[in-house]
Order: structure tokens, then C-alpha cells, then sequence
């Protein structure tokens, strides 16, 4: 029997994300047991400023990433929209399982989008959340609100806004689907980079990545892939209203991304549809496509007196 030690955050959405795995992981590999270790990272500790104002990078993996290059760990679990869009050389993302729905869910104490009272307040920590429901409903106010799930859910129960805005992935997982009042679409909210997939992380060449890499699913990577290497391009994160999604269609790779102003006045939406063997190209040719046009504008705004990258919202 071969011991494999599993790095986590330690929030129940976390744990219960890298339970998934580990039981996938045990039960295409009957040869290996893992025990989950349970890491705080800088994004856990630091509650009461908005994520954009921080000023780190990698603040839901950073120590987690460390842990793993130290060894202490053999792979870890990530929400792969928490990635910096760089990464160390000496790590891998060995397996994208496949992805959960990526698209944004409205909870609400007062019913769908387009039934919230004018003046309603919508929480979300996410600028790029905050961005689009201000395109979609401009006489929205949009309140900060950090904590995992469970907490954000508490406190709209407890009246602090009328919605809130989370990934439907999240809620899918933690078995609250009912939860959601509404899917966003995403002609109203395109997700962050990576949102609905998980990223299984090891260490470069080391013998884990055999057990996890079991787990891969070509389409989920390809589109990950395509969606990083666009936020990659364009120096985005947390900081930065942008939004990408890829999908495969007819054997094909279609990526919708967009770049907004923060407050929703305006936004930069670009559609691009390359081969599935070739990611990164697309995603690429989709940022350049965004740079060559008021996009560059929007983030240069963005960025203004905001630290730098420091990953996906």
C-alpha cells in the first residue's frame, strides 16, 4: 500500500471537493490510501478587505504550492480558478477532472435578476461579478462579502443583502442545487477562468503524477488551458473584471471572453474558435484580439493604484 498525503484548504466546500478526489483517486488506484492534510492559506486569514485589495499573489494556493515543493505533501487539490496564471516550474497540474457547471448562480431572498427590487443590494467579493450585474442592472448596489459558501449563504439568510452571487459548481458539490434561484447565463455573467474545474496539482515529474493524472479529462484541460493562457496574456486576476469560457463544440474549441470596467459601464466581449489540440494558441489569439481594442483601456483602468496579479475571481 503506498501513503499519499493530500493538501486542502480547510473549508467544507474545500474538504468536500478533495474527498471527491481522493475517493476517485483510491478507487482507480486500489494500491494507494491518502490522508488529507489541511493548509490555511493567506485568502483564509484575511477576512476583512476585499480580494482585490490583498496585494498578494496566489492567495488560495500560495502555501498549499509551498508545502508541495517542501515535500511535505504529495499533491494537492485547488478550485482551478484560484491558480495564478503563472505558475512554478517545479509543480504540474497532473489532472483536470471533469468539469462541474461553470456558470454563476443568483441566490436570492427576492427573487430572480431582473425581480430585484431598484436599489436591491446584490454580495459578491468578485469584481467581476460586481461589473456585470452593474451592465445588467445599473440601479443595483453591489456590497463586498468575503467568507466561504457556508458563511455567505448565513449572512444573506441573515439579511445582510437581498442576492448573492456564487459559482454553481460550489453549490452543486456541497448538495445545495436548491439553493440557486437562478443560473446566470452567461450572456449575463461569463464565469472566471477555470470556474467549475478542479486542479490537481503535483510536484514536476514525481512519481503522483501517475495515480492522479488517472483522473484528466482531455476536453476540461484543453478548455482550461485555452481560458489561462488568456488571462495569462492579458496579466489578469482578481484586480481585473475579466472573464473567459471555453467549450467544446463539434470537435472544436469555442472561447467567449470579456474584459469590463469595474462599474459596469463598459464591457469588451470577444468570441474566437480554435483547434482542441492547440489551447494555447487560442487563447492567445483572443487576448491579443482584446488588447487591440478598447479592452487594453479597461484594464489599464482597472489597475490603477491595484496591486498586481494575484489570480482569478
Amino acid at each position: 500500500m503506498i501513503s499519499m498525503i493530500v493538501g486542502s484548504r480547510g473549508s467544507a466546500l474545500a474538504l468536500r471537493q478533495t474527498q471527491m478526489v481522493v475517493d476517485a483517486i483510491e478507487r482507480l488506484n486500489p494500491h494507494v490510501k491518502c490522508r488529507v492534510e489541511v493548509i490555511k492559506t493567506t485568502g483564509d486569514r484575511v477576512l476583512d478587505k476585499p480580494l482585490a485589495k490583498i496585494g498578494d499573489k496566489g492567495l488560495f494556493v500560495k502555501e498549499i504550492e509551498a508545502a508541495l515543493i517542501a515535500g511535505e505533501i504529495d499533491f494537492a487539490v485547488h478550485s482551478a480558478k484560484d491558480l495564478p496564471s503563472e505558475m512554478d516550474e517545479r509543480l504540474c497540474v497532473a489532472a483536470y477532472p471533469e468539469r462541474e457547471c461553470p456558470a454563476d448562480a443568483l441566490v436570492s431572498r427576492n427573487g430572480r435578476l431582473a425581480d430585484l427590487p431598484s436599489g436591491a443590494s446584490v454580495g459578491t467579493s468578485s469584481l467581476r461579478r460586481r461589473a456585470q450585474i452593474l451592465a445588467a442592472r445599473p440601479d443595483l448596489k453591489i456590497s463586498d462579502l468575503r467568507g466561504n459558501l457556508d458563511t455567505r449563504l448565513r449572512k444573506l439568510d441573515e439579511g445582510c443583502c437581498d442576492a448573492i452571487v456564487l459559482a454553481c459548481a460550489g453549490l452543486v458539490r456541497m448538495g445545495l442545487a436548491s439553493r440557486i434561484t437562478q443560473e446566470l447565463t452567461y450572456e449575463i455573467c461569463l464565469p472566471a477562468v477555470g470556474q467549475g474545474a478542479l486542479a490537481i496539482q503535483c510536484r514536476t515529474g514525481d512519481s503522483a503524477c501517475g495515480a492522479v493524472a488517472k483522473l484528466d479529462s482531455a476536453a476540461t484541460r484543453a478548455c482550461v488551458t485555452a481560458e489561462r493562457a488568456l488571462l495569462a496574456a492579458l496579466g489578469g486576476g482578481c484586480q481585473t473584471p475579466i472573464s473567459a469560457l471555453s467549450r467544446v463544440v463539434d470537435g472544436e474549441l469555442v472561447m467567449d471572453a470579456l474584459v469590463a470596467a469595474i462599474d459596469g459601464s463598459r464591457i469588451v466581449r470577444k468570441s474566437a474558435t480554435g483547434c482542441i489540440g492547440a489551447p494555447d494558441e487560442l487563447g492567445k489569439r483572443l487576448a491579443k484580439e482584446l488588447l487591440d481594442s478598447p479592452a487594453k483601456q479597461l484594464l489599464d483602468a482597472a489597475r490603477d493604484g491595484v496591486p498586481p496579479n494575484i489570480g482569478a475571481a
